[in-house]
């Protein structure tokens, strides 16, 4: 299996080279030459299988066995997901009869992108330790300088997945002040040389901005060999196709043999950078009976808009009201704020901020697949004909969006978009609803506000649903990590206590923990290259040794 970007060219990659490049050279994202379809008889032999069973199953369609051999795969994965505290990795819960929450916070983070990041972590250091194993004694050992930027939950899961790994050092912006002071906790409090905290004075934009200029620096990028540790990176998209086999497994079981086979499975996903939907995406592709792939957003609805009209835009250029799109025919509750979340062109800050984004950059590897079956090319065109050409059509969308900040695409790749995919959009309000609805419910249950976005879009697509149609809605992080919203939502239930029914006992006392933190004085590039260039040598020779590393601010 080979992998090629989104936009063009004939370079072709390993798995191996694609995880350690991340993004490619001309600003695409990397793919695999083409979707594996699954053995015929997966629904029996991989019925009863474990988290780490069906990781091996589905990886292993992916990763060539001359790159990591089968016993290697199994080990990488078993090694991924021992510390997570369920024996299922990611568990299925159930609310009723027809709606299903797929928990994925049972990793060190309580975060979703434990799940990924935990195995990219490991992914890195295996490629690495191997590469540098062929040097035979050579003392110029490759290393890997990973960047990356987060919000809150992101930079905690890559940090615990790359932890004092060898050859490995992490630098992770945050925007100073504007996490959630359980998130900056997590990833401050991690004391290990190869781990670096960098806090900007600016927005999450502002450090998504610089880690993109960092590679866009070719020399740089060179010198300190760049890894990408957000969702740009294939494994991490890869990672979680996984519990989308594991979730139809697990409810299938909950059904009659006999009439199994006529469930409908639609998944409700929570999502702003459109990672986690677009693995069940490649899960649908692959074979696994997906009807409906529920895209859920909150008031940052740049992909709701585009289910609705084709046009992928950064701001709303429409002068009405937002309304919902898919299934549904009224408009979604309070939308009206949707021309308050763009009215300034940028991010409006919500109680889901994990999808507070302006452009979802996994939503690039989906319009590949739109423009390629929809791209005209003469019938005897070789198959690589029709991919470049793909791939020259999603960089002219690309093009167009960074300099217009809009694109409109054909009616007939909305029309395929259609197939797959429905949107929703749910305002704040909304969301806080649903918090206490669920808890006040019959199977109280307690939901971070980004499983909620998910849990308001599936109760309104539910009101257009066949009887057999079952939903899983996938719940990204543990509650504790929003406290503001939940405690907001639940403050007038008499028997809701945040500490006793919320808090988990790894998060107390985790504020007053030691911090290792560099603040950035202003959301400027050259000042975070002088902290990579000061850190990243020290940390990447000495991975073992204790000092370097601590506090301070450039």
């Amino acid at each position: 299996m080979k992998y090629f970007s989104t936009r063009g060219g004939k370079e072709l990659l390993s798995f191996e080279e694609t995880v350690l490049t991340g993004l490619a050279p001309n600003g695409g994202l990397y793919i695999p030459q083409s979707i594996p379809q699954l053995p015929a008889d997966w629904q029996t032999k991989w019925k009863d299988y474990s988290f780490v069973d069906l990781s091996v199953e589905v990886l292993s369609l992916y990763i060539s066995p001359e790159e990591i051999s089968r016993g290697e795969l199994r080990a990488l994965v078993e090694k991924s997901y021992k510390t997570f505290r369920h024996s299922d990795v990611t568990p299925l819960k159930k609310l009723d009869d027809r709606t299903y929450i797929l928990e994925l916070f049972h990793g060190p983070t309580f975060a979703f992108k434990d799940v990924a990041l935990q195995l990219l972590g490991n992914l890195f250091e295996f490629f690495l330790v191997r590469r540098n194993a062929r040097q035979l004694g050579n003392d110029n050992q490759e290393r890997l300088t990973v960047v990356g930027a987060t919000s809150g939950d992101t930079g905690s899961a890559a940090i615990y997945g790359l932890r004092n790994k060898a050859n490995i050092s992490i630098f992770i912006l945050h925007p100073k002040g504007r996490v959630s002071p359980i998130q900056e906790a997590q990833m401050t409090t991690v004391t290990d040389p190869n781990v670096h905290n960098l806090a900007v004075k600016g927005t999450f934009d502002d450090c998504q901005d610089i880690v993109k200029s960092l590679f866009a620096d070719q020399d740089f990028n060179k010198t300190h060999r760049l890894g990408a540790v957000n969702s740009i990176n294939w494994a991490r998209i890869l990672a979680q196709t996984v519990y989308y086999f594991l979730s139809y497994f697990h409810v299938q079981s909950q059904f009659p043999s006999s009439s199994a086979v006529d469930v409908q499975l639609q998944y409700v996903v929570p999502t702003g950078n459109f990672g986690d939907v677009l693995a069940g995406f490649y899960a649908k592709r692959m074979g696994l009976p997906i009807s409906k792939l529920i895209v859920a957003t909150n008031a940052n609805d740049i992909l709701a808009r585009f289910w609705k009209n084709g046009v992928y835009e950064k701001v709303d250029s429409s002068s009405a009201p937002v309304p919902a799109t898919g299934a549904a025919t009224e408009p979604a509750e309070g939308a009206s704020d949707g021309k308050q979340a763009h009215a300034a062109g940028g991010v409006k800050e919500t109680l889901s901020p994990a999808m507070d984004i302006l452009v979802s950059s996994n939503f690039e590897r989906l319009l590949w697949y739109l423009a390629y079956e929809t791209v005209e090319v003469d019938t005897n065109a070789h198959e690589e004909t029709k991919r470049l050409k793909a791939g020259e059509t999603v960089n002219g969308w690309m093009k167009l969006v960074k300099s217009d900040g809009r694109v409109q695409v054909p009616s007939k790749v909305l029309e395929l978009a259609r197939k797959d995919f429905l949107a929703e959009r749910v305002s704040d309000e909304q969301t806080l609803e649903t918090i206490r609805l669920q808890f006040e419910s019959s199977v109280s249950y307690i939901t971070d506000p980004h499983t909620a976005v998910g849990l308001a879009a599936a109760h309104r697509v539910a009101r257009t649903n066949s009887p057999s149609t079952i939903q899983v809605v996938l719940s990204t992080a543990h509650p504790a990590k929003f406290s503001e919203a939940v405690t907001r939502a639940l403050s007038d239930a008499p028997s809701f206590d945040f500490e006793r029914d919320v808090l988990p006992e790894e998060f107390k006392g985790l504020l007053e923990r030691k911090r290792n933190v560099i603040d950035v004085e202003a959301p400027d590039v050259d000042l975070v290259k002088k902290v990579i260039e000061r850190f990243a040598e020290p940390a990447r020779s000495a991975i073992a040794e204790e000092g370097n590393v601590g506090n301070g601010s450039v």
